[in-house]
């Protein structure tokens, strides 16, 4: 019983440390800029290296697990992931730097998707499960919290390799208490990589990537990002027909048809937008209109993401009293009631007149834990690891959307007229967070539906003609298993 404590205290600190990495380096950028002399395009893509590669990889690290074991596939993206950050806080260029960055992508590629699955092995009881999800989202959320101040602290005060250097001990200690914590997969029942399925969903998802990323400072006409959404759409369309003619496809297509898988993928989605749009532009609006330090703004986050994570840890009893539809539900209305708030903060306002709004917001993002426990509920468990990297693929794409949507908003907000430069940030910014604030209330329909009385589990994959075409099969799974 306590071992798997122990075992989820491990898969929390895996999902932390990779959390963390997306959420410390930002506010140091200008640091790490001046340092290593890079320009402009140099310094987006140290951000932009371990976004495109993260994303890109999730499926394939999903796949890996059905296939290889999970319990492999973390001590692998662990190992890599830990390495890398050495390399990269010991960085003496540029290029060093974001091919280090590309290589952490690999590594969280591989351990995002296990951490679900290893909650689903070592918590096969629901109820139980759905503790062990409110106290992995924990680390998530204090991550968020975290990640700005640890960052902003580094930047000010110690060299800026540190960000990625805590890795380091952190990863050390995770992979001690993995070896002897977390158990070997003993089910074995899968055999086939996929390979075509892997090769298409990367190529899709990096494409994806790279276009929404690069599409703002590009513009959206360039050449280079419609040749990039045409890749995206034509490999999309290639791993659609190669899963339909696959003996052991990557995705089974009817895994779609379970309300709570898709509909639940598309409320996380949805948060997920509402989550990236909240923590870049309000840290924007901090440091550019209160005139808060790094340190400062990344302290302001602290209060909504530790209010996040003690609503996490409670929210599974609070879907037991209202079920996981209705709890889903309020919390995206209390997650887009607090965004349309923020936006009624003048420029004379402070953190005071915004901190209430943020507290709820943070309430409302705890609020939907018990989506993710569902969603693990919903996936079959032979292919738990892929399924697992549709949500985090999910909630990465969803979240770019965010970022990209929104600022081409916002850009386009700040243009004309004779404006001061900050009365034009602010009139954009409100208006880019009205915007989002209806996007996210759009999930309450969606959650009501989708989640609705008894959990909808998808269909299984049907495996009778593989096995007869193969005589066996191989992977490593068993039942029971972070961004």
């Amino acid at each position: 019983m306590i071992m798997r404590w122990w075992a989820l205290a491990v898969v929390s600190l895996g999902t932390f440390m990779t959390y963390l990495d997306n959420n410390v380096g930002n506010v140091a950028l200008p640091t790490i800029q001046r340092e290593l002399e890079l320009t402009i395009s140099g310094l987006e893509w140290v951000a932009s290296s371990y976004i495109l590669v993260f994303a890109g990889l999730m499926l394939v690290g999903g796949r890996l697990a059905d296939v290889f074991g999970t319990r492999r596939v973390f001590l692998t993206g662990l190992a890599v992931f830990t390495l890398s950050s050495l390399a990269a806080g010991l960085a003496t260029s540029g290029p060093m730097l974001i091919a280090a960055r590309a290589v952490q992508g690999v590594g969280a590629a591989l351990l995002t998707p296990t951490a679900l699955t290893l909650i689903r092995q070592i918590f096969p009881d629901p109820g139980e499960r759905g503790r062990a999800v409110g106290i992995w989202s924990m680390s998530g959320a204090l991550s968020m919290a975290l990640g700005p101040v640890t960052g902003g602290f580094i930047s000010e005060n110690l060299h800026w390799g540190w960000i990625y250097l805590i890795n380091v001990p952190l990863g050390l200690v995770t992979f001690g208490l993995a070896l002897r914590t977390v158990r070997p997969d003993f089910t074995r029942v899968r055999h086939s990589l996929d390979l075509p399925g892997l090769a298409t969903s990367a190529l899709a998802l990096f494409a994806l990537t790279y276009g929404l990323i690069e599409g703002e400072g590009a513009g959206w006409t360039a050449p280079e990002i419609l040749t990039a959404f045409a890749v995206f759409a034509a490999a999309a369309v290639a791993f659609a027909l190669v899963e339909s003619r696959a003996a052991e496809p990557m995705i089974v297509m009817s895994l779609f048809r379970s309300r709570v898988f898709t509909g639940g993928l598309l409320t996380s989605g949805i948060w997920s937008f509402g989550v990236f749009g909240i923590y870049f532009f309000s840290a924007l609006w901090l440091q550019n209109v209160l005139g808060f330090t790094p340190t400062e703004a990344g302290s302001a986050f602290v209060p909504m993401a530790l209010v996040m994570g003690v609503v996490a840890v409670l929210s599974q009893r609070i879907s037991a009293a209202l079920g996981i539809g209705r709890t889903v539900a309020l919390g995206m209305a209390l997650m887009g009631t607090a965004i349309y708030l923020i936006a009624g903060v003048g420029a004379d306002g402070g953190y005071a007149d915004v901190a209430p709004w943020f507290l709820l917001y943070g309430l409302g993002a705890g609020l939907l834990v018990p989506l993710t426990a569902a969603i693990v509920g919903a996936m079959p468990a032979e292919r738990s690891g892929v399924a697992s990297g549709a949500l985090n693929v999910s909630r990465e794409v969803f979240g770019l959307l965010g970022i990209t949507v929104l600022g081409a908003i916002l850009s386009a907000g700040q243009r004309g007229g004779d404006r001061p430069q900050l009365v034009a940030f602010l009139e954009a910014y409100q208006f880019t967070l009205v915007i989002a604030a209806i996007v996210v209330l759009a999930a309450i329909p969606v959650a009501l539906y989708s989640l609705r009385g008894p959990r909808t589990a998808a269909p299984a994959a049907p495996q009778a003609g593989a096995a007869a075409a193969t005589g066996s099969s191989s992977g490593a799974e068993s039942v029971g298993s972070a961004n």
